[in-house]
């Protein structure tokens, strides 16, 4: 029997999850992708407490496009993990394949000076 989409993704979300978990001095920089807009956050796992959270429905991001909006996202979220303390993160891409929107965000936030 075939997977449905949801299922498929809750399966890798779980069996990424097992692996990565985000601390105070790493946390992990969990991603969420919706049909129109993209959500970063930066979480340490062992006190169960979100540092920083960023999406592109924030007003200070500007984008016309949505490949354009990750990559604002990208770079705000490196900002803000920066004047939190924070220079090395987990990267949780949540069952997402490393592709589109969030391979770019991914390389917006390296870029902005985020190691993962």
């Amino acid at each position: 029997m075939a997977l449905s989409k949801l299922e498929r993704r809750a399966r890798i979300k779980r069996r990424i999850r097992k692996i990565i978990s985000g601390t105070a001095t790493k946390p992990r920089l969990s991603v969420y992708r919706s049909n129109k807009e993209i959500y970063a956050q930066l979480v340490d796992d062992v006190n169960g407490v979100t540092l920083a959270s960023v999406s592109s429905r924030d007003k200070e991001i500007k984008a016309s496009t949505k490949l354009e909006g990750a990559s604002a996202v990208g770079k705000s979220i490196a900002e803000k993990a920066t004047k939190a303390g924070v220079d090395t993160v987990a990267f949780d891409r949540n069952g997402y394949l490393y592709h589109g929107r969030v391979k770019v965000l991914a390389e917006a936030a390296r870029e902005a000076g985020l190691k993962f």
